[in-house]
C-alpha cells in the first residue's frame, strides 16, 4: 500500500485499456507503493473469449462484463478513470483525456486491436467482426432476424439466402461461431418455427489457409473439422473471400470464382492495432508492424522510452522465438504481471530478465461435446476437452458472480439445449438487404428479459 508518511510523491502509473493486459498490470500493483490511474473508454472489463456466446445467444453481456471499480474496488491505491485518451505527451509525461491532462512516471498500454477486414473496410457494413459487445449483440440481431424473416419469406431463393450464415475465418472465433450457429438452428430453435425447418439452414466455414485452427496440431485441427461436419457445417479450406456486397459472397477456391447468396455474414479472419498504437508511433518515433501493433523491446518498453510499455494485442512482441506473440488473452495477461512485477523492481533499484511467455495451451470449442485443447505435452478433444474448455473459461472469469451465473447458464443449456438470451435488440426494423417489406420485429422468446 502506498506510506501516506513518505514525503516523496508516490510513482505515478497510468494504465491505458482495461482488458486483460491492463486489468492484471493494475491487479498486480495493488499492494504497490505507488498510485495507479486506470483510464478506458468503457467502465467494465470485458471477457472476450466468451463473445461468440452472447452473439449467439447462450450468454448476455452482463454475464461476461465487470465493472472496473467494481473489480478494482480493494486497490486503494487505483482509481478509475472513465474517458479516451486522444494524445500523449512523452516530454511531459502526461495522456490527454478529453480536457484533462494525467501525468505518469510510468506508463502502461493496452488497448489491444479490431477486426481488419485486410483494406477492405466497406466490407463491416456487410460482414460485422466481434471484439466488442455492440458487435456481439449485431451479430445476435442479424443472425436471429434471418430466421425470423425466413419464417415469413415465401419465395425459396430468398428463404435460403437468409437460411444461409457464411463465417469467415477458421480461427478459434470462427470455429465457434460456427459450431454454435449450427447447434442453434439444428437443436435450440428446431420447434420454435412453423413455416421453416431451421435445421435446414446452411452454415459455411471459409478459411484461407489449408485447415482450420491453423495455430493448433494438425491432428486437432482435423478433429474441430470432423466435429463441425457433424453437426452440419460446410468447411471450406483454401477459399479467400474477393468480395462481399449486396447479399453476395465472391470466394476465390484456386482458379475457381464462386459466388453464394447469404443475408448473414460474420467475420472473424483479422484483426489490426487500436488507434493508439499510430499515436504511439508519431510520439515515440517506435516502430510498428503491418497490422500496426508497436513493436517492443525485449521488456515490453518501447526502444528509447524505457518507462513507457505497451503489452497484450497492440504488441509485437518478437523476441522469444523469432516470430510475434499471439493475440489470445494468456499473452496479455502475462505481459500486464510482467510489467507490473517490472516497475516494482525498478522502484528497488532492480530490474528484470526479459519477459518469457508461458504457452500453456490452446483451446476451442466446437459443439456439444466437442472441443479439441492442445496443453503441449498432452492434446485432448472430445467430451474430455470440452469439459477442461469448460472449466478454464469459469475460472478465469473476472468476478464470482459472473462464475456463479455463467455456469448455471451453461448447466441449464447443457441439459435443455435451450439458449436464455435470444434477443432481437438494437434497430427495431430489418434492413432492407435481409427483408424487402422492413417488417417490424420486437420479440424473440426469451428466459432472462431483464439481463441485457
Amino acid at each position: 500500500m502506498v506510506d501516506l508518511h513518505d514525503n516523496k510523491p508516490p510513482h505515478q502509473v497510468v494504465i491505458v485499456g482495461g482488458g486483460f493486459g491492463g486489468l492484471y498490470a493494475a491487479k498486480a500493483l495493488a499492494k504497490a507503493n505507488v498510485h495507479v490511474t486506470v483510464i478506458d473508454k468503457r467502465n467494465f472489463h470485458l471477457f472476450q473469449p466468451l463473445l461468440y456466446q452472447v452473439a449467439t445467444g447462450a450468454l448476455s453481456p452482463a454475464d461476461i462484463s465487470s465493472p472496473l471499480r467494481s473489480v478494482l474496488s480493494k486497490s486503494k491505491n487505483t482509481k478509475v478513470v472513465l474517458g479516451e485518451v486522444s494524445d500523449i505527451d512523452t516530454a511531459e509525461q502526461k495522456v490527454m483525456v478529453g480536457d484533462e491532462n494525467v501525468p505518469y512516471d510510468t506508463l502502461i498500454v493496452a488497448t489491444g486491436a479490431k477486426h481488419s477486414y485486410f483494406g477492405k473496410d466497406n466490407w463491416e457494413e456487410f460482414a460485422p467482426g466481434l471484439k466488442t459487445v455492440e458487435d456481439a449483440l449485431e451479430m445476435r440481431r442479424r443472425i436471429f432476424m434471418a430466421f425470423e424473416a425466413a419464417e415469413k419469406e415465401t419465395n425459396p431463393a430468398k428463404r435460403q439466402a437468409l437460411l444461409t450464415f457464411v463465417v469467415v475465418g477458421g480461427g478459434p472465433t470462427g470455429v465457434e461461431l460456427a459450431g454454435a450457429i449450427a447447434e442453434l438452428a439444428s437443436k435450440t430453435l428446431k420447434e420454435d418455427f412453423r413455416n421453416i425447418d431451421t435445421s435446414e439452414a446452411q452454415v459455411l466455414l471459409l478459411e484461407g489457409m489449408d485447415r482450420v485452427l491453423p495455430p493448433f496440431a494438425p491432428e486437432l485441427s482435423q478433429e474441430a473439422q470432423a466435429s463441425l461436419e457433424a453437426l452440419g457445417v460446410k468447411v471450406q479450406t483454401k477459399t479467400l473471400v474477393t468480395n462481399i456486397e449486396n447479399d453476395i459472397v465472391t470466394m476465390k477456391q484456386g482458379d475457381e470464382i464462386k459466388t453464394l447468396a447469404s443475408k448473414t455474414v460474420l467475420w472473424a479472419a483479422g484483426v489490426k492495432a487500436s488507434a493508439m498504437g499510430k499515436v504511439l508511433v508519431e510520439k515515440t518515433g517506435a516502430e510498428c508492424d503491418r497490422a500496426g501493433r508497436v513493436i517492443v523491446e525485449p521488456d515490453l518498453s518501447i526502444q528509447g522510452h524505457s518507462n513507457i510499455f505497451v503489452v497484450g494485442d497492440l504488441a509485437h512482441f518478437a523476441h522469444q522465438n523469432g516470430k510475434p506473440l499471439p493475440g489470445v488473452a494468456p499473452v496479455a495477461m502475462q505481459e500486464g504481471e510482467y510489467v507490473a512485477k517490472l516497475v516494482k523492481k525498478r522502484l528497488q533499484g532492480e530490474t528484470l530478465p526479459q519477459f518469457n511467455y508461458v504457452d500453456r495451451g490452446s483451446l476451442a470449442i466446437v459443439g456439444h461435446h466437442a472441443a479439441v485443447v492442445d496443453l503441449g505435452f498432452i492434446k485432448l478433444k472430445g467430451f474430455l476437452a470440452w469439459f477442461f474448455w469448460l472449466f478454464i473459461h469459469i475460472y478465469f472469469l473476472i468476478e464470482f458472480d459472473n462464475k456463479l451465473v455463467v455456469l448455471i447458464q451453461w448447466v441449464w443449456s447443457y441439459f435443455t439445449r435451450n439458449r436464455g438470451a435470444r434477443l432481437i435488440t438494437g434497430k427495431d426494423t430489418l434492413q432492407s438487404a435481409q427483408v424487402e417489406n422492413k417488417a417490424h420485429y420486437q420479440t424473440v422468446s426469451t428466459r432472462r428479459p431483464l439481463n441485457v
